[in-house]
């Protein structure tokens, strides 16, 4: 049977680390502060920001909230980013998206100054990440994965990588990071021709497209290290719904290492996020 490799567990590792370097920085007076943006009245996106809330709360940074109208202008929300930009007690950045239709999400992320971009998604950190300078604040969910990856993966040079998946979120920032730890990797989606035959040729195989069970269990090589990012909610057959991922998972049991949904990603990517802003912290006190 695959060994099954929980981020929940890890996840947890990582804030008692972070609790320690928050000590440390209260030492020098400062205190990590994460500001959250909230638009509009999406469910998801508040039950999310909750839980980014409570984990903050766990290690010891300060968060605070911004909740504003679905209406709420593009300028209005601007403006509030400049203010967070120029406040020296916030050290992170996070706007949940989805944002409403009336505001392009694009701006409004790039308004936010790199070094608070806790989420990663400036055009700078993702150049730096692009480039391989290590010095930019890197994408929480592809930063989590890794971190899993790390702890069942002594050696990555020349392993063949297959990401399922090209977001910019996601598929592209993870890519970028496992060619710099020297695997040959392939970035395929839910298009790409032949996908089955690519996905059983790797060593390491991560699923985020976003479609419940479409790895099944003939396009995993033996032995693979399999990283489900999926996250679908699906009718069960008592009517009730339930999370599943992107991997087929009951026909997985031949792999050596597979993450599971929910425990696997998920809160590795909160962790990332609690992670991130700690550094945005240090950095910020010098």
């Amino acid at each position: 049977m695959a060994e099954i490799l929980r981020g929940d567990v890890i996840a947890a590792e990582i804030e008692s680390e972070l609790r320690g370097r928050i000590a440390q920085l209260a030492g020098r007076g400062v205190t990590p502060g994460l500001a959250v943006v909230l638009v509009g009245d999406d469910p998801a996106s508040h039950v999310y920001v909750s839980r980014k809330q409570r984990a903050a709360a766990r290690v010891g940074i300060v968060s605070v909230e911004h909740r504003l109208p679905g209406d709420t202008a593009q300028a209005e929300l601007l403006a509030l980013i400049a203010a967070l930009n120029a406040d020296p007690a916030i050290h992170g950045i996070l706007v949940q998206l989805p944002l409403p239709p009336q505001i392009a999400a694009d701006e409004v992320l790039d308004a936010i100054v790199p070094a608070k971009d806790v989420d990663g998604f400036h055009p700078v950190n993702v150049g730096r990440l692009s480039t391989g300078a290590g010095s930019g604040l890197v994408p929480c969910t592809p930063l989590g994965c890794m971190i899993l990856l790390e702890k069942v993966v002594p050696d990555f040079r020349g392993l063949d990588a297959v990401v399922i998946g090209k977001s910019n979120i996601v598929g592209k920032p993870l890519a970028l990071l496992l060619l710099e730890r020297e695997c040959t990797v392939t970035v395929t989606h839910i298009r790409t021709r032949g996908l089955p035959e690519i996905a059983r040729r790797a060593d390491i195989l991560v699923a985020a497209a976003g479609s419940a069970g479409l790895v099944r269990g003939d396009w995993v090589k033996p032995g693979a290290v399999v990283i489900d990012v999926g996250i679908n909610r699906i009718a069960g057959e008592d009517g009730k719904s339930r999370i599943v991922g992107d991997v087929a998972a009951d026909e997985c049991g031949h792999a050596g290492v597979l993450t599971p949904v929910p425990g696997g990603v998920g809160p590795m990517t909160i962790a990332c996020l609690l992670r991130n802003t700690v550094d945005a912290a240090v950095r910020s006190a010098g």
